[in-house]
């Protein structure tokens, strides 16, 4: 593999224009946005007969834009940063949970389980993001559940939600409230299964 190549793992995909026409599109009014700008993807088949697909929505948040490479002169696609009916806007800023998601797996002593609420306090939105703290940090500290103050007694667990904040705040552009839970401790379904997003700003 080429240095060029290497450089190139992780960074998206090439598009055969011969055989697909893609558009990036606003998520609301359907029309394209500019080159770089991220939205919703839609594809139309150029060589396709027997089944050919017109403007095909595919729902995957993304941008389209030319490398101009010596090797590939084919447009790009960015690897796709959520699906458009999850994506949540937080005072002007595009939000995917799949964001903390990245945040999370890059954090020691969090699991993966963690969920993000959205609210509306007067005219302004709000997010809470809560996570588990993982049952090993929870062993070492004598734990079952946390509080609040739970956490304001530990130094390590304020030093884990300060980085967790600052990661979101970094990553993604938003102050966020965090709040660590322990194992077990975010409600879920009679089946088991924790609902990862909370929308109530329009209940």
């Amino acid at each position: 593999m080429s240095q060029e190549d290497a450089d190139e793992r992780g960074t998206g995909s090439y598009i055969w224009e011969d055989h697909f026409y893609p558009e990036v599109v606003d998520r609301e009014t359907g029309e394209p946005v500019a080159e770089g700008e991220y939205g919703v993807l839609v594809l139309t088949t150029l060589t396709k007969k027997a089944m050919p697909i017109l403007r095909y929505w595919t729902g995957d948040i993304t941008t389209i834009y030319y490398e101009h490479s010596y090797k590939r002169t084919h447009v790009k696609m960015a690897p796709i940063r959520g699906r458009a009916d999850d994506m949540l806007i937080i005072r002007g800023v595009n939000f995917f949970p799949t964001q903390v998601e990245d945040i999370i797996s890059a954090l020691d002593h969090v699991s993966p389980c963690y969920q993000v609420v959205a609210s509306r306090q007067g005219s302004m939105n709000e997010v809470e993001i809560s996570v588990e703290v993982d049952e090993q940090l929870m062993r070492q500290l004598g734990l079952e559940t946390l509080t609040e103050e739970v956490v304001q007694q530990h130094e390590c667990l304020q030093k884990l939600k300060g980085a967790f904040a600052k990661k979101i705040k970094d990553n993604i552009g938003l102050s966020m409230k965090v709040t660590l839970l322990g194992c077990g401790q975010l409600p879920r379904s009679e089946g088991g299964k924790l609902s990862r997003v909370k929308d109530l700003r329009n209940l």
